[in-house]
């Protein structure tokens, strides 16, 4: 191949791979906003709820940074974090042998919205071992197609790219989902094996949070295909 051709060939690559990525990434940030916004609402409206009844439930939005959103629920958080980065679904996925993948290849390639699940302790009291929890993933692609993968109703009330287009009340729901989740995920004692032995250095830098790890499931892994926690 001579050199001019090689380099026509790359310029066709920028334009449609670096093009796209830079419309998918734009596409993402914009719904990350309006998804930040919806959060604060589904934060409020469950604060207000609960302003009189007990005052012990702290229900709290925070907007750390263009990436990412706190959701605090009591005991709960749950961290809304933009990847900075685009993805492609893996050439052996399943949705690539559908019409819409077929007719368009640019379908296939998303922003992402990881939703993770923290203890409220845990940021409180600076435990830097502890555990946090992967429980969904959100995948928009440039046309708005998006679809998640997670547990539990995570992982089948929002599972068609083809037909489903984010919007508000989509938002909306997906983060109930979570929150529903999160809240029903409760905090598990650890095996006795696994905490009997504590270090010196452990227990005289307690309060700073340095001993044995938190998480409501030690040893969880995601697993986009089961239910098991």
């Amino acid at each position: 191949m001579e050199t001019n051709d090689s380099q026509e060939l790359i310029f066709k690559v920028i334009q449609e791979k670096c093009i796209l990525k830079q419309d998918v990434f734009h596409n993402i940030q914009l719904n990350f906003k309006i998804l930040k916004n919806v959060l604060k609402e589904v934060g409020d409206d469950l604060k207000d709820k609960m302003d009189g009844i007990d005052e012990r439930v702290v229900i709290e939005y925070r907007d750390i940074d263009d990436y990412e959103a706190h959701l605090r629920i009591g005991g709960d958080i749950l961290i809304f974090h933009m990847h900075t980065n685009v993805f492609k679904f893996d050439d052996n996925h399943s949705l690539w042998r559908t019409s819409y993948f077929k007719e368009n290849v640019n379908r296939g390639y998303c922003g992402v919205i990881n939703v993770y699940n923290f203890l409220t302790d845990s940021y409180t009291y600076n435990r830097v071992n502890d555990l946090g929890y992967l429980i969904a993933r959100l995948f928009i692609n440039n046309e708005n197609h998006y679809m998640v993968q997670g547990k539990r109703q995570l992982g089948f009330l929002y599972n068609d790219i083809i037909n489903s287009v984010i919007d508000k009340e989509q938002m909306k729901a997906v983060i109930q989902s979570a929150v529903l989740y999160a809240l029903d995920f409760d905090l598990y004692v650890p095996p006795y094996d696994e905490i009997k032995e504590v270090s010196v250095f452990e227990m005289q830098r307690l309060s700073e949070g340095l001993r044995m790890k938190t998480g409501k499931r030690l040893g969880f892994r995601f697993q986009a295909d089961t239910d098991e926690v």
